[in-house]
């Protein structure tokens, strides 16, 4: 079994940042891929960002490339998104994800194993 914790959300002004974090336990996470997934009101979860755990390779969404940028920290076995020039159309619970699965495609929420609880973003304009 594995926990995700995630913290940092909170209400910022458009234009202001924000890092979240997510802590990992209960395995090893160095061969995994790691993935942030955002979800507003009304709509499905969508895709953010992810990272491979051994390599590094990083993946974005379109709509928050050169806005956030996702890193992690192995001996922590935590994985941030630090937010900058947040909009109002970031408002939403961020999720943060792991999957267990060597060739998972990062933007594909049904292949990810676990899921934390979720943390909440509201941009005001």
């Amino acid at each position: 079994q594995a926990q995700l914790v995630e913290s940092g959300g909170g209400l910022v002004q458009a234009g202001g940042s924000l890092r979240l974090s997510c802590a990992a336990s209960g395995r090893t996470f160095s061969t995994y891929l790691m993935g942030w997934f955002r979800q507003a009101p009304g709509k499905e979860r969508e895709f953010v960002a992810g990272i491979r755990w051994s390599g590094g390779q990083i993946y974005y969404v379109d709509s928050v490339k050169g806005r956030f940028t996702i890193s992690r920290d192995n001996a922590k076995n935590t994985v941030y998104l630090q937010m900058n020039s947040l909009k109002p159309e970031d408002t939403a619970v961020y999720y943060c994800a792991a999957s267990i699965a060597m060739m998972t495609k990062p933007d594909d929420r049904y292949q990810y194993h676990y899921w934390g609880q979720g943390t909440q973003v509201t941009v005001s304009s």
